[in-house]
């Protein structure tokens, strides 16, 4: 048992040694000695785990899948309208983000054209299988106008998402996330929601920023 519990205290080590590295470096300019050294494991142990760096790489994409999977289902089992589930799903990734290089690592390789391997879909393909769904909600609900077109806004909605964390990383420090999902959801409220509905949902989005903000 002590050694099943190493074995795995050793692969967690090296999956999160890699994620650093990717997210800092790139997936292309890292090399499993960096990841060797990085870990600071012997090549057989980390042969003993990954045989290739594609395999960190999926692995790294799993446990993306199951963060994001977990968080959803945490969301929407507290009993949270769907327009809220949805936005407590965007500020906890973002606040994992800036704690966890495993996230960070998933997007700059679903950005940079890693494919996992099935049955694990695509990060993009499952987020707007999640917004989507959410957005459904919010329209039987009438969190949001019964006009809008769900497609166009989940498609916009996990665009921007995406597309705030890509350009961040590289002008802000990674701690900044809860500001700009905020002021992402300040933008998305204004045309999405009703009047009648709209404070309540502003001031979700603020609040929700003081709670994942960084201490």
């Amino acid at each position: 048992m002590a050694r099943q519990v190493r074995a795995e205290q050793t692969r967690a080590t090296i999956i999160r040694a890699a994620a650093d590295l990717f997210d800092r470096q790139g997936y292309e300019s890292t090399s499993l000695s960096d990841i060797v050294e990085h870990a600071r494991v012997t090549k057989g142990a980390l042969y003993f785990h990954f045989a290739a760096k594609e395999d960190l790489a999926h692995a790294i994409l799993e446990l993306q899948s199951a963060t994001c999977r977990r968080l959803a289902r945490d969301t929407e089992i507290r009993g949270h309208t769907s327009l809220e589930a949805l936005m407590r799903l965007t500020f906890g990734i973002a606040r994992l983000s800036a704690e966890d290089p495993v996230l960070r690592a998933g997007l700059r390789l679903a950005t940079g054209g890693t494919r996992p391997r099935p049955p694990l879909t695509h990060p993009f393909t499952e987020w707007l299988d999640i917004v989507t769904a959410r957005l459904v909600g919010a329209v039987k609900e009438a969190d949001i106008h019964p006009d809008v077109d769900v497609d166009v806004v989940a498609h916009s909605l996990v665009c921007f998402f995406v597309g705030t964390r890509v350009v961040g990383r590289s002008r802000e420090p990674v701690a900044r996330q809860p500001r700009r999902t905020a002021e992402m959801w300040h933008l998305l409220i204004r045309g999405l929601v009703p009047v009648t509905r709209r404070a309540r949902y502003l001031s979700l989005a603020a609040r929700l920023e003081r709670e994942v903000a960084p201490v």
